[in-house]
């Protein structure tokens, strides 16, 4: 690929990285309550979904996805529930004042947040657009798999650094985990933005 186009490529697709949606707003959560490593391990969970979308519109897969609107309307809807599900339990669940817990890394606390960055991912059809809608205006057709493949490498470690960068925003605020009325208040927050995402995902519509 062209130089000059990886670097139209790059700060475009940050942007896009950057954006706070609803896995960054999970990398947020985790970072508070367990630590910036666990935060930035379980989003594992979500470049894992990112690169099998990659995959799909690189195969041309993701354009015949987003041409039908029941497959479109099926994801979408499993994704709003999904949110929505989401956020009542955080909303809900008990605000007990504790120190960040950085050795629940390796236990069931990083396989359920694991699948939740899996699942959030997965669940929003709007992330396949961007790699069936963004990446071909950079695409090199004589060189169509270098191009896509390219593409979706710097993507995948720009997405990287978007992690780190939400997980260490969350690890700062690691001291509200000590004070029960504020964990309270972070849990509602984090639920109510969550079941937010939820409720502007189910009115997404697919493009034309």
């Amino acid at each position: 690929m062209a130089l000059e186009t990886i670097l139209i490529f790059i700060p475009a697709c940050f942007a896009l990285n950057m954006a706070f949606g609803p896995n960054n707003l999970l990398s947020m959560t985790v970072g508070a309550r367990y630590g910036m490593a666990t935060a930035v391990m379980a989003a594992s969970g979500r470049l894992v979904a990112f690169a099998g979308m990659i995959a799909i519109a690189a195969l041309g897969l993701g354009a015949l996805l987003m041409a039908s609107e029941m497959m479109f309307s099926l994801i979408k809807w499993i994704g709003v529930l999904y949110l929505l599900w989401i956020g009542f339990k955080l909303i809900r669940s008990k605000a007990e004042a504790t120190a960040p817990d950085v050795s629940s890394a390796n236990g069931n606390v990083l396989k359920t947040y694991l699948r939740q960055e899996f699942f959030v991912a997965s669940g929003n059809p709007k992330a396949i657009l961007i790699f069936t809608a963004f990446f071909p205006q950079f695409i090199q057709q004589d060189a169509y798999w270098q191009s896509f493949a390219t593409l979706g490498a710097i993507f995948l470690l720009l997405e990287v650094v978007a992690i780190a960068v939400y997980a260490f925003i969350g690890s700062r605020l690691s001291g509200l985990m000590r004070n029960a009325r504020a964990l309270k208040r972070v849990n509602r927050i984090s639920g109510s933005m969550m079941m937010a995402f939820g409720v502007m995902l189910a009115f997404a519509r697919r493009p034309a």
